[in-house]
């Protein structure tokens, strides 16, 4: 793949996110009450029942928010023709991205063979089953209705005591002080329900896991308003929609990060790959949380 076709990739994103930034949405916080969702919000699944991660979970929900659908599966073109079906006329699919490295032997200054790992990354189209007619009835199936929150949330306390993190409660701030390690929260009763509370909390999670002992994740010294900072910021919003949305709890669009919007926009049309490292970032810390799970 050429390298003007890459780029095209990243632009094309990139431009969806900003303009719908710009209009003050963030395509990573799934509507999970609008009214054309039949059941909880879940990943983007693959036809096989795999969910996307990364990038791919972004693209894919802000596709669906976009055109109203509530069925979480998607697949090409092809794979419906093999379960034999067919997309319906006139329906155009959603990009999705695969990104991989292949092994290159070069010559070296010297005339030795020299190996190069080259990373690349191209698109494909997905349709959603919605846009799909005469597949297996199963794939039409109405997602099953949650738990009830109460059964949630106690998964959710469940998964964030296995992390071991050092949680304390107390002010009116949510934040994560790398220098002693600990995340801080407001006490539980000052939230408007438990699913914000704990919202938060992996919020803070995320910041949490990208100590140096842990992914030892940085973009350089952060400080309120510069690039890293926002950079970061941007890490932990989109590791926290994932594992809300894995954990079965609304991710919460808090107050105090509205200004973070202006931050990340300058990140974005300054670096068109910036919202893939975050997204990848984002899985990272949401497989390392995921992996201290007993």
């Amino acid at each position: 793949m050429t390298q003007h076709v890459k780029s095209d990739i990243y632009t094309r994103v990139t431009e969806k996110i900003i303009a719908a930034l710009e209009q003050g949405e963030r395509t990573w916080v799934p509507r999970w009450n609008a009214a054309h969702q039949a059941g909880p919000v879940s990943r983007p699944l693959r036809q096989n029942g795999i969910p996307y991660r990364g990038m791919n979970v972004l693209l894919l929900w802000a596709e669906a928010m976009e055109k109203g659908y509530a069925a979480p599966i998607w697949m090409t073109y092809k794979q419906a023709q093999e379960l034999g079906a067919q997309v319906k006329k006139g329906e155009k699919g959603a990009l999705v991205v695969y990104a991989n490295t292949v092994d290159k032997t070069e010559k070296g200054e010297n005339g030795e063979d020299v190996e190069r790992r080259i990373a690349f990354m191209r698109g494909y189209t997905v349709f959603n089953v919605e846009q799909v007619e005469g597949l297996p009835q199963h794939y039409y199936a109405k997602p099953a209705d949650p738990l009830p929150v109460t059964e949630r949330m106690a998964a959710v306390e469940d998964y964030i005591t296995a992390t071991g993190a050092d949680i304390r409660h107390g002010g009116n701030s949510a934040y994560y002080a790398p220098g002693p390690d600990f995340v801080q929260m407001p006490q539980f009763e000052t939230f408007k329900d438990k699913e914000g509370y704990y919202a938060t909390l992996l919020h803070e999670l995320v910041h949490w896991s990208g100590a140096k002992r842990r992914l030892d994740r940085s973009f350089g010294e952060g400080k309120f308003g510069n690039e890293a900072y926002a950079r970061e910021e941007l890490v932990a919003e989109l590791g926290a929609a994932f594992l809300c949305t894995d954990l079965g709890i609304t991710p919460e669009v808090r107050d105090d990060h509205a200004p973070y919007i202006a931050s990340w926009l300058e990140v974005l049309k300054r670096d068109k790959r910036a919202i893939f490292s975050a997204a990848a970032h984002a899985q990272r810390a949401a497989d390392y949380l995921g992996g201290l799970q007993s």
